[in-house]
């Protein structure tokens, strides 16, 4: 019997216990973990080199009092390419394929960059909402344009990361799916197939590493308007 192609999406169970623990804690133990040594070894060195021009690039246009989020940002970025990646995997659940995940993870670190933004500098925070040299009839009108697009910002942040992974995911599964069907049918085609499916699958990987990215790039955005 052929399975729907969504419930790849969903939540694996075992005994009747949802494993989305397992898969959320996991990938944390595939790190390395520092070492005592002087010297490093090359893997230790590429996660060093990693996270340090990671860090760098989020944080350089951003004043001194933003570089406490340095930890959080620095831990979400590989969080997020490491679940992405692992999801790509054959028999794996990529938790980030779950709309409720990604807006646990949203909307907490965005509604803690407003709460920062109204404690230390109320006027300027306040002073988004509303354009400089607006005409007066337009001021109403704009507050509550700007005032939603305020709180669209985590709902936008959760469905871009849920959206493009899941959409790669069907793809990948469609074009495999296809492969095997035109393989004792038409092999010339199924080859064909197959080196599409091939080069789909490298642009999953990059879509996975771009879009952990663009995740934090944005809440990095977010708390720099606040700072």
């Amino acid at each position: 019997m052929m399975l729907s192609f969504f419930d790849q999406f969903e939540t694996p169970l075992f005994l009747g216990i949802p494993l989305i623990a397992l898969a959320l804690t996991l990938p944390w133990a595939l790190f390395p973990k520092p070492t005592s040594r002087w010297l490093n070894n090359r893997l230790l060195t590429l996660q060093g080199w990693f996270i340090n021009n990671f860090t760098q690039q989020i944080f350089q246009p951003m004043n001194l009092p933003g570089h406490k989020w340095a930890l959080l940002f620095a831990s979400l970025m590989v969080f997020l390419i490491t679940v992405n990646l692992l999801g790509l995997l054959p028999y794996t659940f990529t938790p980030t394929t779950q709309l409720s995940l990604n807006m646990a993870l949203a909307v907490p670190i965005w509604l803690a960059t407003i709460i920062i933004g109204m404690r230390n500098q109320p006027t300027h925070a306040l002073g988004h909402l509303l354009p400089e040299g607006t005409p007066t009839l337009l001021i109403p009108v704009l507050i509550i344009i700007e005032t939603i697009s305020l709180f669209i910002r985590p709902v936008a942040l959760g469905v871009r990361l849920t959206a493009n992974l899941t959409a790669g995911h069907l793809l990948i599964q469609l074009i495999a799916t296809a492969t095997f069907v035109l393989l004792p049918l038409m092999p010339p085609v199924a080859f064909m197939t197959a080196s599409l499916l091939f080069l789909l699958s490298l642009l999953e990987v990059a879509v996975a590493m771009i879009q952990a990215y663009v995740f934090v790039l944005l809440l990095s955005l977010y708390l720099q308007e606040n700072i």
